[in-house]
């Protein structure tokens, strides 16, 4: 059996990192994944959030500069935390061959959850990047769980998630390995 990965990067945009936790870090993390994956030739996929609270075209919806799509990457519009729903994202990752998605992003328990879980209900392997994905920056006070506290629970979640024929791994961004194995 044949693993082809491909590095999923989900709403790194300029609005949404403005308000991120670790920002800078979770750039800088996805930023080093990229140029694995150009190394070995694996598939970036950015995938970028538009709709009433991120109109296309606007300075908050591109995506950030060091995570920029290069010319021949491919990019996904979405307009839901689900990054297949009502896309061409899975045809997209069938063109390429793709067995395996390296999820990485913004925000947590939103966008890179619900894609995550869903891309293992399109029949794909999963590993999600611990320390390439986070949350808004928030106060401690209120009915979510503080930034830290929220990735790190997530996780834990996908490292014990099981689903049927489907490897789930949570790994950090040093141990990732983008080459395919054919």
């Amino acid at each position: 059996m044949s693993r082809i990965p491909a590095l999923l990067v989900i709403d790194m945009q300029n609005a949404p990192v403005a308000i991120a936790h670790r920002a800078a870090e979770t750039v800088a993390v996805i930023a080093g994944l990229r140029e694995r994956a150009k190394a070995v030739g694996a598939p970036i996929v950015t995938v970028q959030d538009q709709g009433e609270a991120l109109p296309a075209g606007t300075e908050g919806w591109r995506v950030v500069p060091e995570l920029a799509p290069a010319a021949g990457e491919s990019v996904v519009h979405k307009t839901s935390p689900d990054s297949f729903l009502d896309t061409d994202l899975d045809e997209t990752l069938r063109a390429l061959g793709v067995t395996e998605v390296v999820v990485t992003g913004f925000a947590t328990e939103m966008c890179v959850e619900t894609t995550a879980r869903q891309a293992l209900s399109h029949r794909y392997d999963v590993v999600l990047v611990a320390d390439g994905h986070t949350t808004s920056a928030r106060p401690d006070a209120g009915g979510y769980a503080p930034p830290d506290r929220s990735i790190a629970h997530h996780n834990e979640i996908f490292r014990n998630i099981r689903f049927p024929g489907r490897t789930v791994r949570v790994l950090p961004s040093t141990e990732v390995d983008l080459a395919a194995e054919r």
